[in-house]
């Protein structure tokens, strides 16, 4: 008895500690006093400021970057781009920052500390890089730590000593409306449309400089006139004059648009829209543009294989460390690199607030189950839902009538847009479209699209290490794999380390792609009843086929560059060599005439 009352006295003590050492570090850790978590007040980026206070951001390509820091100069903001991130700027990430966060996250906030160390090194006070610079940058909620972005960075930032510093948020769910909401950063229709001209023309070169570069005739050539071209429709963009209509209108008209607020910004939109979209000043800053680019020398008899690149958004987009310079290394081992598009994400978002308002619907009409004679209500269900899909709908118009004109006018040879309703139903059976987070059911949906319609040899799937989005993708890929067998499938985790065996791993799997390409082209080659020698013989004789704009025409179930451009060839061998044949019997038919 005496035994177990000192038991029970024991764990009564043991108990009695164990509250009392939790207690203890909750207070340590600040829970004795739980509070419900606020968004930190942020001080304002006024519009006194704009002409003092930079603007910094970074993340895309080198294209997009230059392209959109003369959109915000040439709007009167002072902006610069950040420097590529590099593995230093990750470990600086990862020391200032939480830990398990996404590789962007560290790549990005550990980008931007280094930068704000620099400007202090370079001798300017902290206080005056708190008061004198702002970050702008990307943000979202949902399932992934993307919605976590914005508390990382502040987190690092306070971290490292620059408590205090501004973060301007621009929400993929608020499309141009600016999370800040201060009118220090004002979106204004002449930004809008430069922002849309920026980031097409960026997707269209970044396209056509991986379908240029791998088959360029004098090495360094490409990236030469690329950078001249880009600093061309830089000077464009940045220098533009902004159209108002109190100074276009004749001079009878002028008093009226003084006079009438609305009149005068109904013509300024609409003038603003064509002097952007179809003004003379933009389309020759293109016209010139695609003459530099149109002058670069390629072969595109080399045989490549064409190697398709998805994954999350960031990792498939940047060009540096943050994804082990893998478009670079691809470039180096003898592939042709087709890129992502940041318009396709777009589009995405556009077609996924259509398919959300058709499914809430039945939730949001405003009359539930409304009886067959009831027509107004039935007709206010039918309008409510379709104003909204109308609305939407225009938008998607819009946004692939511009981007694919751009295409136009810049060669015509970047690649459409995959069409979102054909993704969404290829990757139906393996992938549910509303699972949100990431590029949801996109990356499935590319590797089925680009695998079926022979767009390419092999699709690489770039994502950051323990992406929840893309390890879900990953593993619903295994079961595409085994329905397409003729698939070839990698997906690449980056992070900081790991180099060397990311691309080992790449390596192995562009082998088998290497030999696809070969395959295909020699089957190509063989259907023509032609040799090499004939092939190149002719594209001597006729300069045109060594420029890049000259358009192959392209041919289902044949995805390497090398294979359409022979069959190309060939055909017009062949109707040439039909045309002289006609000449000789229609010149033999035709009697000689003698002179006088």
């Amino acid at each position: 008895m005496a035994t177990n009352l000192v038991q029970i006295e024991n764990e009564n003590d043991i108990r009695n500690r164990l509250e009392q050492e939790r207690a203890r570090l909750r207070k340590i850790a600040g829970l004795d006093q739980p509070k419900h978590f606020h968004r930190p007040v942020e001080r304002a980026f006024t519009g006194e400021e704009r002409s003092r206070v930079t603007i910094l951001f970074g993340g895309f390509t080198w294209k997009h970057e230059d392209l959109i820091r003369a959109v915000f100069q040439g709007c009167g903001y002072r902006c610069e781009k950040l420097p590529v991130p590099n593995v230093a700027a990750f470990q600086t990430g990862k020391e200032f920052g939480n830990n398990g966060q996404c590789n962007p996250t560290y790549f990005t906030v550990g980008n931007l500390v280094q930068y704000l160390q620099f400007l202090e090194k370079e001798g300017l006070p902290r206080q005056q890089i708190l008061d004198n610079y702002v970050f702008f940058t990307a943000g979202s909620c949902g399932p992934c730590r993307f919605g976590m972005y914005e508390a990382e960075y502040r987190f690092a930032l306070k971290n490292a000593g620059f408590d205090g510093f501004r973060v301007l948020l621009f929400k993929d769910s608020d499309g141009i409306k600016a999370a800040s909401g201060e009118p220090g950063l004002k979106f204004t229709i002449d930004f809008g449309f430069g922002m849309l001209n920026a980031m097409h023309l960026g997707d269209v070169l970044n396209d056509i400089i991986y379908q240029i570069r791998p088959y360029e005739v004098h090495a360094g050539e490409t990236d030469r006139v690329f950078r001249e071209s880009v600093d061309g429709l830089c000077e464009d963009l940045r220098n533009r004059r902004s159209f108002e209509i109190e100074e276009r209108a004749p001079e009878w008209a002028k008093p009226k648009f003084r006079s009438n607020k609305v009149l005068r910004n109904s013509f300024n939109v609409l003038g603003k829209w064509h002097e952007h979209m179809w003004g003379k000043e933009y389309l020759n800053a293109l016209d010139s543009a695609s003459k530099k680019i149109n002058s670069i020398e390629v072969d595109r008899t080399r045989v490549k294989p064409l190697v398709k690149i998805t994954g999350e958004f960031w990792a498939q987009i940047t060009e540096g460390d943050g994804n082990f310079h893998m478009f670079e290394f691809l470039e180096r081992e003898g592939a042709q690199v087709l890129v992502e598009p940041i318009a396709t994400w777009v589009a995405y978002l556009m077609y996924q607030a259509k398919a959300h308002a058709k499914a809430k619907w039945p939730v949001n009409r405003p009359y539930r189950n409304p009886e067959w004679y009831e027509c107004k209500k039935q007709f206010a269900n039918y309008l409510g839902l379709h104003k909204k899909l109308w609305g939407i709908g225009a938008g998607e118009r819009m946004w692939n009538y511009f981007y694919h004109r751009t295409i136009k006018h810049m060669g015509g040879i970047t690649h459409h847009l995959a069409p979102q309703t054909e993704l969404a139903q290829l990757a139906d059976p393996f992938y549910n479209q509303f699972a949100r987070g990431g590029e949801g059911h996109l990356e499935v949906g590319k590797n089925v699209y680009y695998t079926i319609h022979k767009l390419c040899h092999m699709v690489l799937a770039l994502k950051p290490f323990g992406c929840m989005p893309s390890s879900q993708s990953d593993g619903v890929q295994s079961a595409v794999i085994n329905k397409f067998k003729d698939m070839i499938f990698l997906p690449i985790e980056t992070s900081g380390e790991g180099e060397v065996n990311a691309h080992s791993r790449v390596q192995m799997a562009l082998g088998e792609a290497k030999v696809k390409a070969k395959t295909e082209f020699e089957q190509c080659l063989k259907s023509t009843g032609k040799s090499m020698n004939q092939i190149r013989d002719y594209i001597e004789d006729h300069p045109e086929l060594k420029r890049p704009f000259y358009q192959v025409p392209h041919r289902e179930g044949i995805a390497g560059t090398a294979a359409q451009f022979v069959l190309h060839v060939s055909d017009r061998i062949d109707k040439d060599a039909r045309f002289w044949k006609r000449s000789r019997v229609v010149g033999a038919a035709i009697p000689a005439t003698s002179g006088d």
